[in-house]
This record gives C-alpha cells, structure tokens and sequence, in this order.
C-alpha cells in the first residue's frame, strides 16, 4: 500500500471535532465511562470475594465439626 492510498476514517472529522470541542469545553473532570462499567468494577469482584468468602467458612465449619473428612 502507498503512502498516498489513505484509508477511509472510521467516524466523519466533522463528530470527531465537535466531541472534542465538547470535552475539551467542560470545566469539571471528565471520565469517560460507560453505564456498564460497575458490572466489571464492582459487581464481579464483590461476587468473587463473597464465594471465596463462603468456600472458606464451609472449610472451617467441615474442619471444626469433623465432616467431610477421607478416611
């Protein structure tokens, strides 16, 4: 491919400009997340130590009461 066949944008430069003058505009912090991002930042690790949380207890009860145990 030569330098001077360019391929075609993925989003017209007219949105990409008027996005950036938008952002670049606001006085506040500006974080760019979207509405699903406390699925992956908090839900699946709450889940994660709530399971580990209750392995680990079944494992002391089983340990402290004798059960479970290979003989």
């Amino acid at each position: 491919m030569a330098l001077t066949d360019a391929e075609a944008p993925f989003r017209p430069r007219e949105l990409l400009l008027e996005k950036q003058k938008l952002f670049q505009s606001v006085q506040k912090y500006t974080h760019l997340k979207g509405r699903y991002d406390k699925v992956t930042s908090v839900i699946i690790p709450l889940g994660l130590a709530i399971s580990c949380g209750g392995l680990i207890a079944q494992g002391i009860y089983n340990m402290s009461h004798g059960v479970g145990k290979k003989e």
